[in-house]
């Protein structure tokens, strides 16, 4: 008797970078990505306790439901970020239930948009980006962060974690990972040094205003109407049953 071969639905995600950043031979460029819908598989991935205490649930999740053969880690934050709101839609549909200031609200996933993005700052096939700190004057390159960064990061915090619970550097530490080059020098140490020692704290946040503008990613705003008639916008909040709507909350 033959076995039976069932086949699975997919969708194509478009990616807020839409390929820019990641090299030409990396398949991350063509900008899109394939997902298959959820299935038990993944619901028990959802419930698997091991990866809710570690924290890595959503990436085990996100793995499952990705088609396309690329290096997960390959992909920068924004990118994730969409594929996330792609998962909640092919799992559990496009409406989305949460509360907030006492209220219930139903927001359609569907209608999220990507970020416009200013494409002439971008060289394609390139993760780096030119910026003049305003107040120093120095001249830096900086990246968006992708999926290995963040892993990276987190194990530094953690050892650093472990030396001084009190007063861990997540900030700083950030930013020596976001910051290519100081001056046209690319060593390490250096910008760790930059960092610690000369980065003013005013050229910092304007960094990090300059790198949330500039980065792909999905637009989480939303327009709401409150009970009395009352329309403002706000950012889609994730609770708890954003991928576990069942959760009495």
């Amino acid at each position: 008797m033959s076995e039976t071969k069932f086949e699975f639905p997919t969708e194509i995600v478009e990616l807020p970078s839409k390929g820019l950043v990641y090299p030409e031979d990396n398949p991350l460029s063509s900008g899109q990505i394939e997902m298959k819908y959820m299935t038990a598989r993944e619901e028990d991935i959802l419930s698997n306790q091991n990866y809710i205490e570690k924290g890595t649930v959503i990436d085990k999740l996100l793995q499952s439901l990705i088609v396309s053969d690329i290096d997960y880690k390959d992909l920068i934050v924004g990118d994730k970020n969409a594929i996330v709101i792609a998962a909640r839609i092919l799992g559990y549909g496009k409406e989305y239930k949460f509360t907030s200031k006492g209220e219930e609200f139903s927001v359609d996933l569907s209608t999220l948009e990507n970020k416009e993005l200013n494409e002439s700052l971008y060289t394609k096939g390139l993760n780096e980006f030119a910026y003049t700190l305003p107040h120093s004057k120095t001249p830096i390159t900086f990246k968006f962060l992708t999926h290995r960064d963040d892993l990276a990061i987190d194990n530094e915090l953690r050892g650093l974690k472990k030396l001084s619970s009190k007063n861990v550097p997540e900030l700083s530490t950030r930013l020596k990972y976001i910051i290519t080059s100081v001056n046209g020098e690319t060593d390490r140490a250096t910008i760790r040094k930059y960092v610690d020692n000369y980065l003013l704290a005013m050229d910092s946040r304007a960094l990090r205003n300059y790198v949330k503008e500039m980065q792909p990613d999905i637009n989480m705003s939303t327009t709401i109407v409150d009970s009395e008639g009352d329309e403002f916008t706000m950012e889609i909040p994730f609770t708890l049953n954003f991928f576990w709507p069942d959760a009495d909350l």
